[in-house]
């Protein structure tokens, strides 16, 4: 193919099988072993999809749904849709029918294509009602070997009807890529709003190529690098490693088996760059000072001894500050005596750089990593600006901060202290629905976050909160909520916590307990329980949270400690709209819920 310019994804993909068509691209762990995919089989299986979807007769602008865990499939599938000029719209798995039915609906999709016979069953409940729909794409075909359906097809016979079409009109793939244009809608990603129906963001092709070299640069990656891929693929975050980067810079992906077989798939892979939402990284911490109480004495002195050093060593480095000698040797030999065999239990022994966004982390988890020397860098973005605006490197790297501006982005703090961006990654605005679109873009092209914060002299962008979560208590105090929360579940015996407050006399905390952690709680402490339910109601337990909460007090202001609290007998789930599938707490949901236990607080 004669030289073109990389203005969309498939031409991306093309120059990059282009450099180097045997190296790996991906991995994937299918039954316990992993399988290697070259960047010329990825091509080879995305032409046949997009030449399969056009002898579908889906044509340029059309939208194409896509459901299913991250796979090789879900990337040979959406940039199949893109090659052929049409438009991807992630679902998620998670998704009860009637959610997946509002975003197939809504975004007028006319190929619905998904992993397995579950996500096929969701289609079939709503198929009569969403009269754009034409045809069903199953990757894994288990269980439904004898079904028959005019509108059913699997991926196989996909990818021969686009090796069939590809014999019978050889030129046809080229021109499909070439008459592609970075204006042209790659993906609709549907936000899952902490309030009302989801909203489907626009967003071109021109923004996914131009966040990847940005944030490519300033994460400095390189084709030498690999990630894992285990967050939903149909989110932004996902996407950035995934799609974005990986089309600029053509490192190596690795699909892990499941969701639940990710910490042992980090230990064969091994990845040099690891990207996870706080909660993982949460969950990392707990496990590993859970780990550390049941060690030998011995033991805990030289983790304990490693880690004071370890801090010190870095509170030096992240100053800018010379690193005496003796600090340095100290270092090297905690590193080398405990860190090392540490990071290699946990798959982390070649991490160069790790990643935390999509919701706020707690500081004292960044420090505490930092300090066995895997350094964590918080991002901030929306999907509104394909994922990134802001984004911390190795070195330039301020804690409590979500790092400085992209290069070629400008940011400023309106007068309400609300964030404003702008940059060539701003979205194209909701797909049918012009009255959120003005009110974020409000007819100016910059970006309404919807975020509050404030902008340190070298630049450094530090969040408060939500612009409507934040707490004004009766007395008339701002209180910003997130930032008690995260300290709340630094605790390894709370999963989550939601602070209210808002117009009452003083702030209360709603807690959802870590299972595992307090089930080990009670089962040493020899407490009685038979449920979920009953464990948050021992009083041994009450008061191992209260401990947690009293620690967290003391590192507040007065006006934020938290006087009362209710532990749920429940976990927070999806389905139930508790949280969003990144785990972002719905406060609205939440507070209606549990409205009679919330005002039990405030009432005795």
């Amino acid at each position: 193919m004669h030289e073109m310019v990389v203005d969309t994804l498939p031409k991306a993909l093309v120059a990059m099988v282009g450099k180097a068509p045997q190296r790996v691209a991906m991995r994937e762990k299918h039954l316990g072993l992993w399988k290697d995919i070259s960047w010329a089989e990825y091509l080879e299986k995305v032409k046949a999809v997009a030449l399969g979807l056009q002898a579908l007769g889906v044509q340029r602008g059309d939208h194409v749904a896509i459901i299913g865990e991250n796979r090789p499939e879900w990337l040979y599938s959406a940039m199949g849709v893109m090659a052929c000029g049409a438009t991807f719209v992630g679902v998620y798995t998670t998704n009860p029918a009637v959610e997946c039915e509002y975003v197939v609906g809504h975004s007028d999709s006319v190929v619905y294509i998904c992993e397995d016979e579950e996500q096929l069953d969701k289609a079939l409940v709503f198929r009569d009602r969403t009269p754009q729909l034409r045809k069903l794409v199953v990757w894994e075909m288990e269980g439904l070997k004898h079904f028959r359906d005019p509108m059913f097809m699997s991926f196989d016979e996909l990818l021969e009807l686009g090796r069939q079409k590809d014999r019978e009109q050889p030129g046809l793939f080229e021109q499909l890529l070439t008459g592609g244009r970075p204006e042209d809608i790659a993906g609709i990603i549907y936000t899952s709003g902490t309030t009302g129906p989801p909203k489907g963001a626009m967003i071109s092709h021109g923004c996914y190529i131009w966040v990847g070299q940005a944030s490519a640069s300033v994460t400095q990656s390189s084709r030498d690098d690999e990630s894992i891929s285990f967050l939903p693929l149909n989110h932004v975050y996902e996407q950035i490693f995934d799609l974005m980067i990986h089309m600029t810079i053509g490192h190596i992906v690795n699909f892990t088996e499941n969701t639940d077989t990710v910490m042992a798939d980090m230990r064969d892979v091994s990845p040099t760059i690891f990207h996870a939402v706080p909660r993982i990284w949460e969950k990392y911490y707990s496990g590993i000072v859970l780990r550390m109480k049941d060690a030998t004495r011995l033991k805990q002195l030289a983790f304990g001894t490693a880690l004071k050093i370890g801090t010190r060593y870095n509170e030096a480095k992240l100053a800018h500050q010379a690193v005496p000698g003796w600090l340095n040797l100290g270092y090297h030999l905690s590193h080398f005596a405990v860190f090392r065999k540490l990071k290699k239990r946990l798959g982390f022994d070649r991490v160069r750089i790790g990643f935390s966004g999509a919701a706020p982390i707690s500081h004292n988890i960044l420090k505490f990593f930092q300090s066995i020397g895997i350094p964590i860098r918080e991002g901030y973005g929306m999907t509104e600006t394909t994922g990134i605006t802001h984004m911390s490197d190795e070195n330039n790297f301020k804690l409590g901060t979500v790092g400085k501006a992209l290069p070629g982005t400008e940011v400023v703090i309106a007068e309400d202290g609300e964030i404003l961006v702008q940059h060539p990654g701003i979205f194209k605005g909701y797909f049918k629905d012009e009255e959120n679109t003005r009110e974020a873009l409000s007819g100016d092209g910059w970006m309404h976050t919807g975020d509050v914060g404030e902008i340190d002299a070298e630049g450094f962008l530090k969040i408060t909160d939500r612009k409507k979560d934040l707490i004004i208590t009766a007395g008339g105090k701002n209180v910003a909520p997130q930032y008690i929360e995260n300290l709340l579940k630094f605790s390894p015996y709370i999963n989550d916590a939601v602070v209210i407050g808002d117009r009452r006399k003083f702030l209360s905390a709603l807690i959802v307990i870590d299972e595992e952690n307090v089930v080990k709680f009670a089962q040493d402490q020899k407490v009685q329980f038979t449920t979920f339910a009953t464990l948050t109601k021992a009083p041994e337990v009450v008061e191992l949270i209260q401990q947690e909460i009293n620690q967290v007090n003391k590192q507040v202001a007065r006006v934020e400690n938290i006087r009362k609290f209710r532990i749920l007998d429940k976990k927070l789930y999806t389905e139930d709209g508790e949280v969003t599938p990144t785990m972002k707490v719905k406060r609205k949901a939440i507070n209606a819920q549990y409205k009679d236990l919330i005002e039990s607080m405030y009432t005795s």
